[in-house]
């Protein structure tokens, strides 16, 4: 998943009140004025630290599952029992 815009700054302030046309940083349309003037290179800071969060966690996710299929194998399970466990 892509982590936006406009996700950024409600990670930064959250009840931020702002529009982002096309995920553009320079397209922020405050709608509340900014009051905390947070700057383009907080936002796009806060979006690879969450950006490399998302991709931390879906990784971590394909490894867990490969690590179960492999357990799951381990104890004599067959693909076809396997498929008929997890769906």
């Amino acid at each position: 998943m892509k982590i936006s815009i406009l996700q950024s700054i409600l990670a930064i302030k959250d009840g931020s009140q702002a529009t982002v046309l096309s995920d553009d940083v320079n397209t922020i349309i405050w709608h509340d004025s900014n009051p905390d003037n947070i700057t383009n290179e907080q936002i796009l800071a806060k979006q690879i630290e969450l950006q490399n969060a998302e991709d931390n966690r879906i990784e971590q996710e394909i490894y867990n599952k490969q690590s179960a299929l492999n357990k799951l194998k381990a104890l004599g399970l067959n693909d076809a029992e396997i498929k008929a466990i997890i769906g």
